[in-house]
């Protein structure tokens, strides 16, 4: 049972249709939440696909989202070296997500927390006094 409401929440997301900016947004979710239901190759194959329909050459916010939520997909599934891969370039960009504090804060980076790369990214977007 406590499985069911992501599912349905799987099959839901994946019904919305595909057009644009709001398929970037639905890839992105469908791939957190098959992530979270231990779908590791729907997941990446999904938020992989997101940043392919909507590249940050093409919306710098919204693409830079899209990398954002790749490193939390890759995170969930352990992939630590993809996640901060992800995290390094978005640290760059006009992301609304990758900041100090949620860096800092969010749980889904505690498995991150101590790897030297990962600290060096939180570090270099710390407040500046």
């Amino acid at each position: 049972m406590a499985q069911r409401d992501p599912v349905m929440a799987s099959r839901a997301v994946a019904a919305i249709p595909a057009e644009g900016f709001q398929d970037t947004q639905a890839l992105s979710l469908l791939a957190l939440i098959d992530a979270g239901l231990g779908r590791k190759d729907d997941a990446i194959v999904e938020g992989r696909r997101a940043i392919e329909l909507l590249p940050v050459s093409k919306d710098a916010v919204v693409g830079a989202n899209a990398l954002f939520y790749l490193s939390v997909i890759y995170s969930q599934l352990k992939e630590d070296n993809l996640a901060i891969e992800q995290l390094e370039k978005t640290a760059k960009l006009p992301c609304a997500f990758t900041s100090y504090g949620w860096l800092k804060l969010l749980p889904i980076f505690d498995p991150l927390r101590g790897n030297p790369r990962f600290e060096k990214i939180v570090v270099s977007l710390a407040p500046k006094e």
